[in-house]
């Protein structure tokens, strides 16, 4: 069955986005997804629509978002540049807006500490470990969090991650709004939630933590 949404996916090249391409077509979505190098892909379908371009670029991510419903944005931050989180995630929210596009779901590290949380002993030493040895990336993720916590018009779920492993999908998923529940999670894992999170509302404005 096809559905009539179509998903612009940023970051499908990485580790997570290609299975996040894969679990769509495999649910009936439309995929499009926008690719730097596509000569480079690793993997090809003829479903996805390839948009060649850079998510820096503002025409760019708009040619990529164009007559989408859903966009799911898991760039992942090149080494040893700055960090440019929250300015491409302030680039889509700009663009979607413009086209009226509501539906946005992102991802970040479980590093991310906000308001509400109750983290543990543990989970607190780690994200205080994280904020002062990647400190430019933490702040730029804190950024990004405070460009989508006050969007009161964007339907948007940020996903909070902990490590992620390549492997077969467990297909059990620990849910938590206030502490990380698990160590690890399988990128097929985040695929399906992610997936899941198109037309499940449960998350929506919030930034739930997930694990095996």
């Amino acid at each position: 069955m096809v559905n009539p949404y179509k998903i612009a996916i940023i970051g499908g090249t990485g580790k997570v986005g290609r299975y996040i391409a894969s679990k769509a077509l495999e649910n009936g979505y439309q995929v499009r997804m926008l690719v730097r190098n596509p000569e480079k892909l690793s993997y090809r379908d003829a479903r996805i629509e390839i948009v060649e371009g850079n998510v820096r670029n503002l025409e760019d991510i708009r040619k990529l978002l164009k007559d989408c419903q859903i966009v799911i944005n898991t760039f992942g931050q090149p080494i040893k540049e700055k960090p440019i989180y929250s300015s491409v995630t302030e680039n889509i929210i700009e663009v979607m807006t413009d086209l009226q596009i509501d539906r946005y779901i992102g991802v970040t590290g479980g590093s991310l500490t906000i308001n509400g949380d109750k983290k543990s002993i543990i989970n607190r030493v780690g994200a205080k470990l994280f904020e002062i040895i990647y400190s430019n990336m933490m702040i730029d993720k804190k950024k990004e969090w405070h460009i989508l916590n006050q969007n009161k018009l964007i339907k948007w779920t940020l996903i909070r991650l902990p490590f992620i492993v390549d492997g077969t999908e467990i297909g059990f998923i620990k849910e938590n709004l206030t502490d990380m529940p698990g160590t690890k999670i399988t990128n097929r894992d985040i695929a399906t939630f992610i997936i899941n999170q198109i037309e499940n509302l449960k998350y929506l404005q919030k930034a739930p933590f997930i694990s095996n």
